[in-house]
């Protein structure tokens, strides 16, 4: 069946032969508009669920680093998650030097979409639980006697008084995300240099 337009055939003057373009015009747009509204619902559901995907993942008895397959649960110290693009689930690590080394390596091209790492100053230091915090934020204390899975690592706060507070107790330097350079996390030592081993 084809639809013709009713106003065709009715009338000869100018007015009305345009009236039936111009609805034409005015409902395609609204069906366009309609369209974009749907569009724009389902970005809005799109961006929920990525934004719900990048909040920090609590680690079980089975959560294990990425480098060394190292159970996170079994050690003290701060632990570190990266969500990366393309990847549903965080990359965990056991310590912290292990995230900086990661992240500053020169072949890391991954695309990172989130970093977080736990608040020590909220935690308890020998079974660290939550208290996740976003790592680009927090304060970092290098060079401490404080020990993580791996040795030496660097102590991860929210609050500035606090890592002041620990770095006073337990020596080392407060610095923030950006200080931290790729020579001040070199895990090429390791265990190699641990003379109680």
């Amino acid at each position: 069946m084809m639809y013709r337009c009713s106003c065709r055939g009715r009338a000869r003057d100018a007015a009305l032969s345009h009236a039936c373009p111009d609805r034409r015009r005015v409902l395609g747009l609204a069906a366009l508009a309609a369209l974009g509204a749907v569009g724009g619902l389902t970005g809005c559901g799109d961006q929920a669920a990525e934004t719900q995907s990048l909040a920090p993942v609590e680690i079980d008895r089975a959560t294990s680093c990425e480098l060394d397959g190292m159970l996170l649960a079994d050690y003290p110290g701060p632990k570190a998650q990266v969500h990366f693009a393309g990847q549903a689930q965080p990359s965990f690590f056991c310590d912290t030097v292990e995230l900086f080394n990661t992240l500053l390596a020169g072949e890391q091209v991954r695309a990172v979409r989130a970093v977080y790492v736990q608040d020590m100053g909220a935690t308890d230091w020998d079974k660290p639980q939550g208290h996740w915090i976003d790592a680009k934020t927090a304060l970092y204390v290098l060079g401490s006697k404080r020990h993580g899975s791996m040795g030496p690592t660097i102590a991860s706060f929210a609050k500035e008084a606090d890592a002041s507070r620990f770095a006073t107790e337990y020596g080392g330097k407060v610095l923030r995300f950006t200080d931290i350079k790729a020579d001040m996390v070199d895990l090429s030592g390791g265990a190699l240099h641990d003379t109680r081993m």
